[in-house]
């Protein structure tokens, strides 16, 4: 969510601006600065280091096909923040997104940042529970679980399915979409996917996990389509980056639908079909029957959304494909960890999809 700006300059080092035009202060928020710009001043082979007006190093990841430089930044509303970019040797961070295929656990790919960690279902699970939805662990750890849940639960008898101080896996996908999971729609039709049957990590960490997931037949109607997901989330950010594309006879009529599945639980939910998101909250139990607070999901739209509505057990949100690159963003969160009650989801929800329209513009000079 980043808009670049370069102009020229004979200095040594490069001077990073980045404005925030918009009314709400964005806090941690991942911005983006091209490699080939940082390497005209620091040829490639030698290591640099990113500080900020205090003088103090900031964190950053090069990006796997060698793009961008991405970094996070605190700037207050209608102010700007400034960076320089100069030689010298990174601190070590610790890694605040990470994510894997789970062959032990029967083909999950799990993913997970500082808040929140999400999983997808594989081909070995395609018998119990066949879904292209996603499914969620809530969290109230900055600590990365992903490996210590799957082992605790798999070696040790201690179940994910039950909060045990961090977190657990309280939500319920089955055949359905889950937390924001995306399918193509054909008149009144939904149709849910199943199983992914391929997967590639493209960058792990420590600020931006990115992957993708190749689902091979997804049936539309009377054809069968080729589906490929590529989903990133950024250290702090409730919401993944979800991108879809598909491959195919792709029907005439075919649009997309995001979706959140609402369970058989008391829920509220909240959608503006103009601002483009929707969001819902709803009570949280453990498999032990516990009770967990509330868990929330929700969805945001880069592209018109066509029509919101609630169909097969689902809030969806409806919008057209063009034979291209389809962009939008998905997630959740927990009462326990930042979110206090519905409507301080809501208004995350509600100012994420602000700041999607009102991208951080980065100057490089």
């Amino acid at each position: 969510m980043t808009v670049f700006l370069i102009a020229g300059c004979n200095s040594t080092a490069l001077n990073v601006t980045v404005k925030n035009v918009s009314d709400i202060d964005r806090t941690g928020e991942t911005v983006e600065a091209p490699l080939a710009e940082i390497q005209k001043k620091i040829p490639d082979g030698r290591s640099f280091i990113i500080l900020n007006e205090k003088g103090i190093q900031v964190p950053y990841q090069i990006l796997s096909d060698k793009s961008s430089v991405i970094f996070q930044v605190d700037v207050k509303a209608h102010d700007v923040a400034k960076f320089t970019i100069k030689e010298g040797t990174p601190e070590k961070y610790a890694p605040k997104t990470f994510g894997r295929f789970v062959p032990e656990r029967k083909d999950d790919f799990a993913w997970e940042n500082d808040r929140i960690a999400y999983r997808m279902y594989g081909p070995a699970l395609a018998n119990e529970y066949p879904s292209n939805g996603v499914d969620v662990w809530v969290k109230c750890t900055s600590d990365l679980i992903v490996n210590k849940f799957y082992d605790n639960d798999l070696h040790h008898k201690i179940s994910y399915h039950v909060d045990h101080g961090e977190g657990l896996d309280c939500y319920k996908v089955g055949h359905a979409l889950g937390a924001g999971g995306i399918a193509p729609y054909t008149d009144t039709a939904l149709w849910v996917g199943n199983h992914y049957t391929a997967w590639k990590v493209l960058d792990n960490g420590p600020l931006r996990t990115t992957f993708q997931l190749t689902y091979d037949s997804m049936q539309v109607g009377q054809v069968w389509l080729k589906e490929v997901l590529t989903i990133s989330l950024d250290a702090g950010s409730q919401l993944n980056k979800g991108v879809v594309t598909y491959e195919g006879a792709i029907p005439n009529n075919m649009q997309l639908a995001a979706g959140i599945f609402l369970h058989d639980k008391p829920g509220v939910m909240k959608q503006d079909q103009n601002a483009g998101y929707m969001a819902y909250g709803e009570v949280a139990t453990s498999d032990a029957g516990v009770p967990a607070g509330r868990s929330y999901a929700g969805v945001v739209f880069t592209d018109k959304v066509l029509a919101m509505k609630v169909q097969d057990d689902h809030l969806l949100g409806i919008s057209a494909y063009g034979n291209k690159p389809f962009t939008y963003y998905f997630g959740a969160g927990w009462s326990k960890w930042g979110f206090d009650n519905d409507q301080a989801w809501f208004d995350y929800v509600s100012n994420f999809a602000k700041k999607v329209q009102q991208p951080l513009k980065v100057s490089i000079r």
